[in-house]
């Protein structure tokens, strides 16, 4: 008796190992370790930052930087996309833990590290089932105004730990006393969410720690002009040395610049998360939700570099690495890994053509771990806050909705209402509105597809379109173009304009011509308005006939029993030679006696 179960996995395309080290050659060897070694010097502040973000012990970021790395260099078919926490993420993840764990509570990173491996099982379903195109569902404008939400409000948090007040000593009494100030006002407004930061923030300025703020702000600036003027040295790097020697220097800690303490040395190990499984399915939307942002967003990245690169990226994979690298992620105490187009475009700035920069990155944070973690113990906070804010700067996409605003006005406001969402509602909330955004969007689209009417020019060499009121050649033909696929959404339009034309009364119709290239598919409602549309002609006395018709949609009219309806020889496979047959028809009625 043949197994049938094994059927299930004989059409999976396995992924191919060491994809993305194609193509490097032994002369590009020491360019590419200069590459890993300056992409680790930037992912060491940022991914410290980012932990931070999500409101997650430091040392989570940078064990992401090293076996979840180092697996997706290995699995992944872009040669130029680096994996690592990033600032959208970060956020998402920090909204996912909301509910499970506050900041600073241990248990918040069980919960971090659960929700990494649901993500990465998430992946491998979707690598599975083949859904890599589901990444084409979240257009240009859901994601431009979703993203640039996400920037202002990680801005936003960023600023709020420059600022360190109220002053204090103790940098944890100062966090726990700005967190009673946002308590505060979340209770005085009765709202919660951005604003409430928003508030807090403009509350605890006349608190601000000045010390902090200078080390902040010069932090920000020392990268900013950095990669203006040096683009090719980590800004992030030597803002880190240069402000790390001055408050140690000056013994600035003493005088409330929070830094980011002792860590535990040595690469990260293997467990398990310790939370109840029950919450695991509590976990799953807010795992959803990142899975939905990082698989657009990534494929899109992917996309971009193997069009410039000319080589093909299998977004199929790209889902194995990010479930792969997500499970090394949950397995070994690191926080969620998934795109960085900043560290992307730093590494193809610097001339890296593979992966193996990320598998050095990830050895040479695998070193600092295990020799160097003093050191990081002295990294003022508000310098990591001001490295991230920079980085932030460029999700706050204002040339994008710029773009947006001066091509499709429509597409702007979906945007704008996006990244309001993302404010008012919290980023897992707003992901949903992001969904129903686009879904909006596509049916709003669908529904009112592009059609025409045409006419033959005097010549008769061609056709030209024409307003659907005036479409009515003198002699009584008209020609009718749907230009989409015939169903619920738009069957309404379909059935009001063939009345328009055919009850025009300057020009009789005599024929009604349906031009059905684009009609690839049609559904029962628009079956059911097609036949009302041919019954509705029949009793005008006008011939209805069929142009440019595929096999897909003669094979659509003999299911649904229209076939009948419409005469053999009144299918035509151009215009031309409908009118060519209109005009053979009424040349024939002329001559009858």
């Amino acid at each position: 008796m043949s197994n049938n179960n094994t059927g299930v996995f004989t059409n999976i395309k396995w992924p191919r190992l060491f994809v993305g080290l194609q193509g490097v050659k032994l002369a590009d060897a020491p360019k590419e370790v200069s590459a890993g070694i300056t992409l680790a010097a930037l992912m060491i502040p940022l991914n410290i930052g980012y932990a931070q973000v999500a409101g997650l012990p430091p040392v989570a970021g940078l064990y992401a930087a090293i076996i979840p790395l180092a697996i997706f260099a290995l699995f992944t078919s872009s040669r130029h996309l680096v994996t690592s926490p990033d600032a959208s993420m970060a956020g998402l993840v920090g909204a996912a833990l909301v509910g499970f764990a506050v900041p600073g509570d241990p248990l918040r990173l069980q919960y971090a590290l659960a929700l990494a491996l649901i993500i990465g099982v998430l992946f491998f379903i979707f690598w599975l089932f083949r859904l890599a195109y589901l990444a084409n569902f979240l257009s240009r404008a859901v994601m431009a105004g979703f993203i640039t939400g996400l920037g202002i409000e990680v801005f936003t948090n960023q600023v709020r730990k420059i600022l360190a007040a109220p002053h204090s000593a103790d940098p944890g009494m100062a966090l726990a006393a700005a967190e009673q100030i946002k308590e505060a006002m979340a209770s005085s407004v009765h709202t919660e969410g951005y604003f409430v930061e928003l508030i807090g923030m403009f509350e605890s300025i006349p608190h601000m720690n000045l010390w902090s703020v200078a080390i902040g702000v010069s932090a920000f600036l020392i990268v900013r002009l950095m990669k203006r003027y040096m683009p090719k040295i980590p800004g992030a790097l030597v803002a880190l040395v240069l402000l790390t020697s001055i408050v140690a220097f000056f013994d600035l800690s003493a005088k409330g610049v929070g830094v980011l303490g002792s860590m535990p040395s040595g690469p990260p190990t293997l467990s398990l998360p310790a939370i109840p499984l029950a919450d695991y399915l509590r976990l799953l939307p807010g795992a959803l939700a990142i899975v939905a942002i990082l698989l657009c967003e990534g494929l899109l990245v992917v996309r971009s570099y193997s069009n410039k690169y000319d080589y093909k990226a299998d977004g199929d994979q790209m889902l194995f690495a990010y479930g792969a690298a997500n499970l090394a992620a949950g397995f070994t105490g690191s926080l969620v890994t998934g795109n960085s187009p900043s560290r992307s475009a730093a590494m193809d700035a610097s001339g890296a053509r593979s992966q193996l920069p990320s598998l050095v990155a990830a050895g040479t944070i695998a070193i600092v771990m295990m020799f160097f973690t003093d050191v990081l113990a002295f990294l003022p906070n508000a310098a990591l806050a001001g490295i991230v804010a920079n980085a932030v700067l460029s999700l706050i996409e204002v040339h994008e909705l710029k773009e947006l605003y001066r091509m499709r006005r429509s597409e702007f406001w979906i945007a704008i209402v996006c990244l309001v969402s993302v404010l008012a509602l919290g980023p897992l909330r707003a992901v949903l509105v992001a969904f129903l955004m686009s879904t909006i969007d596509v049916i709003r689209r669908a529904s009112r597809p592009s059609t025409s009417a045409l006419l033959e020019a005097p010549d008769g060499s061609h056709f030209v379109y024409t307003d659907l009121a005036t479409a009515v050649s003198p002699d009584g033909l008209a020609i009718y173009r749907f230009g989409a696929p015939l169903y619920f959404a738009n069957a309404s339009q379909f059935l009001d304009e063939v009345e328009l034309m055919a009850n025009q009364t300057s020009t009789p119709v005599r024929w009604f011509v349906l031009d059905a290239e684009a009609i690839s598919d049609v559904d029962t409602t628009g079956a059911q308005v097609l036949r009302q549309a041919i019954t509705l002609l029949a009793k005008h006395k006008i011939t209805f006939a069929v142009s440019r018709a595929d096999r897909s949609f003669r094979s659509w009219l003999e299911k649904y029993d229209l076939a009948e309806l419409i005469e053999l020889d009144h299918f035509y496979p151009t215009n031309r030679h409908a009118a060519a047959a209109f005009r053979k028809e009424k040349e024939k009625a002329g001559n009858a006696p």
